[in-house]
C-alpha cells in the first residue's frame, strides 16, 4: 500500500455463533464486551444455509468514500491508512491532512446505521520497513510508538489499532515484532481499566504464510500473536507476476501440485503455528496478472511464456472483464489449482473469478476461519463480485473489497519479499 493517505474499510466477513465474549456492538460501546473477535466462520462444508450474520473488509481513499455508505451495514470493521512512526522518535506522525481527514473518517463511519468500528492502519507496503525494525528494537522505542497510537486512537475516537509491517526481515526483527505485540497488548488492556473504556482492537496484516518459505524461513511470533493480537489479515495472492516470465501462473491459487506457494498451505501454516483459525483472515485479490503466451494453443496454467501481456502484467478485474468481451476471450475456471484464467491469442490472464472465489470461501468456511476480505473495491466490475454477492444453496454473501482509488497495485515477488500492496 502506498504512502498516500487512504481510508482502508476492512471487510471482515464472519460469521458470529451466538458464543460468550463475541457479542456484536456499535461502535464505540463502553458497555459490551471488548475486543470484538472474529469467530468461526460456519463449521458445515459446503456451509449451510443457517449460517446467518457475516462482517467484511474494504479500503477506500477518502475523497471517495461512497456517499451511500451508511446503507452498507455490513461495512465493519474499517481502517484508515496509511500513518508512520517518526524515524527519530518513532511516534506515530499524524499531519494537518491526517487531523483533517479521520475526524471525517470517524464521523462518517459512526454516523452509519449500525456503526462501523474504525482503526488506524499503520506502515503499508510502500514504506521503509527499517523504521519499524528500528521502533521495534528496543523497549523504549517501542514504549513510544505504543503511548503515541493509543493517544492518537483516543484523540479521534477510533476503535483500534492495525500494523502493517512488510516486513520484518530477519528472526530477530519477527521476535521483537512479537514483544512489540504483547507489549501493545498489555498497554491497550491498562489504559482501558485505567480510563474505564472499552480496550482498543489490535489487527495486524501479514505474509500470507506463518514462516517465510521461499526465503531463511524465519518465521512470525505465533504464539505472541495468539495470545495478544485480535486478528491477522493474511495476504494470499501475488503468488506469480512480472518477476516470471517464462510460464503463465494463478497468482493467487488456491493449491498447488507442485510447490507450496498456496493459499490453502499459508492458511494451514497459520493454524499449524498455533494461531487459532478463528483469527486468520483470508485475503483474495480482486486483479489479474497478465502473460504473454508463447503457443496460443498452449493455454493453461504454467503454459510456456515469453513476456507480460495486456495492462503491463497486471489487470484491474473491472478491465480485465472489458478486455475479454472486446477481444471475445475465452474463460476457464481451473479446478486444479481453484482459479480463473482467460485467453485471447497469445494474451493470457490468471485472475479470480465468481466460480474460484466461491470455493475459497467454501475453504475457508472448512477451516473455520475468522473471515475473507478482496483486494479491492475499486477494481470491481459493477459490483460483480462484490454487492451482488454469491448464492449456494441458499447461503448468500456480499462481498466488498479493499481498494486504494487511485495508483495500482506495485509490483512486488515472493523472492524479496515485497507486498503487492505498493501503490
Amino acid at each position: 500500500m502506498a504512502n498516500q493517505t487512504i481510508i482502508i474499510l476492512l471487510l471482515l466477513i464472519t460469521i458470529f455463533y451466538k458464543a460468550t465474549g463475541h457479542a456484536k456492538s456499535p461502535s464505540p460501546a463502553p458497555s459490551l464486551p471488548f475486543p470484538c473477535l472474529p469467530t468461526p466462520l460456519s463449521p458445515s462444508y459446503p456451509p449451510s444455509p443457517a449460517a446467518s450474520t457475516r462482517r467484511l473488509l474494504a479500503c477506500i481513499h477518502v475523497v471517495d468514500l461512497p456517499h451511500d455508505v451508511h446503507r452498507h451495514h455490513l461495512l465493519h470493521p474499517c481502517l484508515y491508512g496509511f500513518v508512520l512512526p517518526d524515524p527519530t522518535t518513532y511516534r506515530i506522525n499524524i499531519n494537518q491532512q491526517d487531523d483533517e481527514l479521520l475526524a471525517n473518517f470517524t464521523t462518517t463511519l459512526q454516523g452509519k446505521v449500525p456503526p462501523a468500528k474504525a482503526l488506524l492502519s499503520i506502515g503499508g507496503g510502500g514504506n521503509n520497513p527499517a523504521i519499524f525494525a528500528q521502533m521495534a528494537s528496543s523497549a523504549k522505542n517501542r514504549a513510544a510508538f505504543i503511548d503515541s497510537t493509543i493517544a492518537a486512537a483516543r484523540k479521534y475516537g477510533l476503535d483500534g489499532l492495525d500494523l502493517d509491517w512488510e516486513f520484518p526481515q530477519s528472526q530477530e526483527e519477527m521476535d521483537n515484532l512479537g514483544d512489540l505485540f504483547e507489549e501493545w497488548s498489555a498497554a491497550l488492556a491498562k489504559e482501558a481499566a485505567a480510563t474505564s473504556s472499552w480496550r482498543l482492537l489490535l489487527t495486524a496484516a501479514v505474509y500470507f504464510a506463518a514462516e517465510f518459505i521461499l526465503a531463511d524461513n524465519r518465521s512470525y511470533p505465533s504464539t505472541s500473536i495468539r495470545k495478544n493480537v485480535d486478528w491477522v489479515n493474511a495476504m494470499c495472492f501475488d503468488y506469480h507476476g512480472t518477476w516470471n516470465t517464462s510460464v503463465t501462473g494463478a497468482h493467487a491459487a488456491l493449491y498447488d501440485p507442485k510447490s507450496n506457494v498456496s493459499t490453502s498451505f499459508g492458511l494451514r501454516s497459520w493454524v499449524s503455528a498455533g494461531v487459532p483459525a478463528g483469527k486468520v483472515v483470508m485475503g483474495l485479490p480482486l486483479y489479474g496478472r497478465t502473460w504473454q503466451l508463447r503457443d496460443p494453443a498452449e493455454h493453461g496454467v504454467g503454459a510456456p511464456a515469453v513476456g507480460v501481456g495486456p495492462g503491463g502484467g497486471l489487470m484491474q478485474f473491472k478491465d480485465l472483464m472489458d478486455y475479454n468481451v472486446e477481444n471475445n476471450a475465452t474463460e476457464v475456471y481451473d479446478g486444479i489449482t481453484v482459479s480463473t484464467y482467460s485467453y485471447s491469442g497469445t494474451a493470457w490472464i490468471g485472475y479470480d473469478g465468481a466460480m474460484s472465489v466461491k470455493e475459497k470461501i467454501y475453504y475457508a468456511q472448512g477451516l473455520h476461519l475468522g473471515g475473507y476480505f478482496f483486494w479491492a473495491l475499486g477494481y470491481d466490475k459493477d459490483w460483480m463480485i462484490s454487492q451482488r454477492g454469491m448464492t449456494t444453496e441458499g447461503n448468500h454473501f456480499l462481498n466488498f473489497m479493499i481498494d486504494v482509488f487511485y495508483g495500482h497495485v506495485g509490483e512486488t515477488t515472493l523472492d524479496t519479499e515485497i507486498s503487492a500492496h505498493q501503490i
